[in-house]
């Protein structure tokens, strides 16, 4: 017999509807209906949300480690930290971004791909995102050298085995000799080509978006300004509405009013939040160890001791309240940054990304500070912040 859940007394919060005093029934891993608080009775457990933002699981394209952990350590247990974390946010599904070294060890690549799509007693990894290796050096930020090279199929077809069809996402550098060929055979192979770590002009911009790039990974980061007599890129990604981006919304790695201009342009429809993750997600402020050297992790931004900004170390729940109350969007526009873009992006939108009958019952409930209560994946409670709510 399949177990009911009823989750009631829910402030829902949807992509594309915000409804109070909503009650929510799961069968076993999938949402039956959803209805006013109090018209369902036949249930095996219920939840109890106390009038609680309750949303569809939170899906991060862009993170690389949490919990004290990172992508790079190549291990099952590492991958396990991250997903177990992820859920502590409300993420239900990630993708493990990371890099590639052209010509050096790249098992934790082969280990992200064997852990896609098993039970990581939290978040679903939902395939691998690279960064690089066909980036631009100028514009590689904390990318090693030794992981950039020039745009080369052989690479790409070594990139395409070692990730067994997991690879979901590739940034590249467009202006690069022989990019436009790699962003072709991304787009043939179903993979998503995303702008990023480049410092491509206006015209080199539109050229990759022509050639298939369709996302933009952690958009004004690691690419050139908007300037009025040399546009840049920026420009070039606005005007391309079929094209997604990528935003950091601590505050720190984007400028609160530069947020909202970004929210402004992007609509509902483009924007996705991510967090850019690292390994202090997650774990307390504090100096920690990264590549060999120590860092700061304070409210929420990881900095090495000179001052150079590593990353984000906030969960997905904080970013979604850091763009709702720094940009002046709309909560429907956050959760749906959060939720149901993400999902669009990735071609999972008809199992994930909102609280619908018939879609996977990824669900989470946030407490009016936007911390998680419960996070649940498939009608499975995957984090709880206490456990005596269950009836």
């Amino acid at each position: 017999m399949k177990e009911k859940i009823l989750i009631t007394n829910c402030h829902l919060v949807n992509p594309f509807d915000e409804v109070r005093n909503s009650e929510i029934l799961i069968e076993h891993e999938r949402i039956l209906k959803i209805e006013k608080s109090g018209t369902i009775r036949s249930t095996d457990t219920l939840i109890n949300a106390g009038g609680r933002l309750t949303a569809p699981g939170f899906i991060d394209v862009h993170i690389q480690g949490a919990g004290g952990t990172d992508v790079l350590d190549g291990t099952d247990e590492a991958l396990n930290v991250i997903a177990r974390t992820c859920a502590r946010f409300g993420v239900t599904g990630f993708l493990a971004t990371t890099i590639f070294r052209p010509g050096g060890f790249n098992q934790h690549i082969k280990t992200a791909a064997a852990c896609t799509g098993k039970d990581l007693k939290g978040a679903d990894l939902l395939g691998i995102h690279l960064e690089g290796p066909f980036i631009s050096r100028e514009k590689r930020g904390m990318i090693k050298n030794d992981c950039i090279a020039d745009p080369d199929r052989r690479i790409l077809e070594e990139i395409l085995s070692l990730s067994g069809g997991s690879l979901r996402m590739m940034t590249v550098a467009p202006e690069a000799k022989g990019c436009l060929d790699i962003i072709r055979a991304l787009t043939q192979r179903g993979v998503i080509a995303s702008f990023g770590h480049s410092p491509a002009d206006y015209e080199q911009t539109k050229r990759g978006i022509e050639a298939g790039i369709s996302h933009v990974t952690h958009l004004f980061n690691a690419m050139g300004p908007i300037l009025h007599r040399d546009p840049g890129p920026i420009p070039a990604i606005f005007e391309k509405e079929s094209v997604t981006a990528q935003l950091i919304a601590d505050g720190v790695h984007i400028h609160p009013s530069v947020m909202s201009f970004a929210c402004e342009l992007l609509g509902d429809e483009r924007l996705v939040l991510i967090t850019d993750g690292m390994q202090a997600m997650g774990l307390p402020d504090g100096s920690y160890e990264y590549n060999g050297l120590r860092y700061e992790s304070r409210s929420g931004t990881a900095r090495y001791l000179d001052g150079t900004l590593i990353g984000t170390s906030l969960g997905m729940s904080q970013l979604v309240e850091r763009c709702f109350t720094l940009t002046g969007s709309s909560l429907l526009t956050a959760v749906r940054a959060a939720s149901y873009n993400p999902a669009r992006v990735l071609g999972i939108e008809k199992n994930r990304g909102s609280i619908e009958p018939g879609k996977d019952a990824d669900i989470v409930v946030l407490n009016s500070d936007f911390s998680v209560w419960k996070t649940i994946k498939r009608g499975r409670i995957i984090y709880e912040e206490v456990k005596d709510q269950i009836q």
